[in-house]
C-alpha cells in the first residue's frame, strides 16, 4: 500500500500529474478524525507531533490571565481542559515563567482555536 508522507498545497505542483484524488467534506482534518472509505474500512488521521509547551496554573483564575496574555500577542493556543498548549517560543516561555505559569516541553500533535474570525488561517481584523 502506498503511503502519503508530505502534503502540497494548491498551486505549489501540477494538478494535471495526479494520479487519483480524495473527496473531503471539511476543511480541516485533526488528529483523531477517520476517513471512511467506499468499502467501509477507516484510515485514522494521525497529527505529527510537534515541540509544544504545556501550560498549567495554580488556580482557574491563574489559567485566565495566562490564556489572557497569550491571546495579547496573537499567538495560537489550543485548549486541553486546565491545560493550555502553544508552539515552543523561547520569548513566551519566559513571559510565562515570570507570570507564575507551571510549563512542561512536550512533543504532540497541536490543534489550536480557531476563534471567533474562522480559520486560524485567516486572521484578518482590525484592532
Amino acid at each position: 500500500m502506498r503511503r502519503a508522507c508530505e502534503i502540497r498545497t494548491a498551486g505549489s505542483w501540477n494538478a494535471a500529474t495526479a494520479i487519483d484524488r480524495v473527496v473531503l467534506d471539511a476543511t480541516a482534518l485533526k488528529d483523531g478524525d477517520g476517513l471512511v472509505l467506499e468499502d467501509g474500512a477507516i484510515v485514522r488521521v494521525a497529527g505529527k507531533a510537534e515541540p509544544l509547551l504545556e501550560i498549567a496554573a495554580a488556580s482557574p483564575h491563574e489559567l485566565a490571565r495566562l490564556a489572557w496574555h497569550i491571546g495579547n500577542r496573537h499567538t495560537e493556543v489550543q485548549v486541553m481542559g486546565d491545560r493550555l498548549r502553544i508552539r515552543r517560543d523561547r520569548v513566551l516561555e519566559e513571559m510565562l515563567r515570570g507570570l507564575g505559569a507551571r510549563l512542561t516541553a512536550i512533543e504532540a500533535p497541536f490543534d489550536p482555536e480557531h476563534g471567533a474570525y474562522g480559520d486560524a488561517n485567516n486572521h484578518d481584523h482590525d484592532h
